[in-house]
């Protein structure tokens, strides 16, 4: 692993938003990286960053970030690493300036997630993607969709296994991530909503790239396919997904859960700040896993497995869990940024 010398100055675009505020307290104190600047809207730019965020975090605004002025979003800095919680119907065209300029930008919206050039990085899973970038030229590294990371953790460890044919999966989908600006706790109350716009083809489309292989270049997607329906449910945090799936072959469950308990990152993943020591837990209680008791598991890191169970239609179900602001995006990120920093992709502060 390369570790820096010295802490790399880095920039936030979109520092306001539900997951903004949770790379502020994720870069808070972080051993390699030090924000140095903040960036919004429009009508936030000029303002303290006190008095433009509607801060929504328990802890406290950390009181170095506080006073600093936010810039432009679309104001290009002298940072090499720039993170982007820009909401997509602007991010695309900014985040594409930014890595022009020579920045790397790691990003959690979708925009670019399905281009060719473009790692769709989860880094326990697919680290060569990578090689997509030209080291220290700038470029896009992007975050897959928040259900989707918690789904492509769970499938890896089968897909390397046996190889993994057909997906069936129902999201329950935690009330963070809508946004600050989101369905409002009375919306969900005694309810639940079977519509997450445009989420559905995000699950059904990334994860055959992110298990795909890179050859000559180019990701070939794995050869599975995925149908999805995504509902929002009254839980704060976390992602929760009931699975089924069909595999290239028989298996038992003894090797189902071999599969997933011998599931490890590579060992530079292993080595970075913000990596748990397990990326995937297998949890035996029966009514395991809850978004109560296990989203923050591994720091909120690492996705859970429980309810493994035959599948009468395909092979197998079980249920899977992630933390959707930590694991599926704001410390996505950041592991994605680690690696890159840790593999020579980022020029040296």
């Amino acid at each position: 692993m390369r570790a820096p010398a010295r802490p790399i100055p880095v920039a936030l675009l979109g520092a306001t938003g539900s997951v903004g505020q949770r790379f502020v307290q994720l870069l808070d104190g972080h051993p390699w990286f030090r924000l140095t600047r903040l960036a919004a809207s429009e009508r936030s730019a000029g303002r303290r960053y006190a008095d433009a965020v509607r801060w929504s975090r328990p802890e406290p605004i950390p009181s170095a970030l506080a006073e600093l002025v936010l810039s432009p979003a679309d104001e290009l800095g002298p940072e090499a690493l720039v993170f982007s919680a820009l909401d997509a119907s602007v991010a695309g065209e900014l985040e594409s300036a930014h890595a022009a300029s020579g920045a790397l930008v790691v990003t959690n919206a979708r925009n670019h997630r399905m281009d060719a050039g473009v790692p769709l990085l989860v880094p326990e899973v697919n680290p060569d993607q990578l090689e997509l970038l030209t080291p220290c030229r700038g470029g896009i590294v992007a975050n897959p969709n928040c259900s989707t990371i918690g789904l492509a953790l769970a499938l890896a460890p089968l897909e390397r296994a046996f190889g993994v044919r057909r997906v069936m999966v129902t999201t329950m989908q935690a009330l963070s991530g809508a946004g600050l600006d989101g369905l409002r706790d009375h919306v969900v109350e005694d309810n639940l909503i079977p519509l997450i716009a445009g989420e559905e083809a995000k699950l059904e489309s990334e994860a055959a790239k992110i298990l795909g292989t890179l050859e000559g270049g180019i990701v070939r997607p794995a050869s599975l396919s995925v149908s999805a329906t995504c509902v929002r449910v009254p839980v704060s945090d976390g992602h929760t997904l009931s699975v089924s799936v069909e595999l290239d072959r028989p298996v038992e469950l003894g090797e189902l859960r071999a599969a997933w308990e011998s599931f490890v990152a590579p060992d530079d993943v292993r080595e970075l700040p913000t990596a748990p020591e397990r990326p995937v837990v297998l949890l035996d209680e029966p009514d395991a896993p809850q978004p109560r008791l296990h989203r923050d598991l591994g720091g909120g890191m690492t996705a859970s497995v429980g309810r493994v169970r035959p599948c009468p239609l395909f092979d197998w179900k079980f249920v899977t869990l992630s933390h959707n602001t930590l694991r599926g995006a704001a410390g996505g990120a950041l592991l994605a940024a680690e690696l890159a920093v840790a593999r020579g992709y980022l020029a040296a502060p």
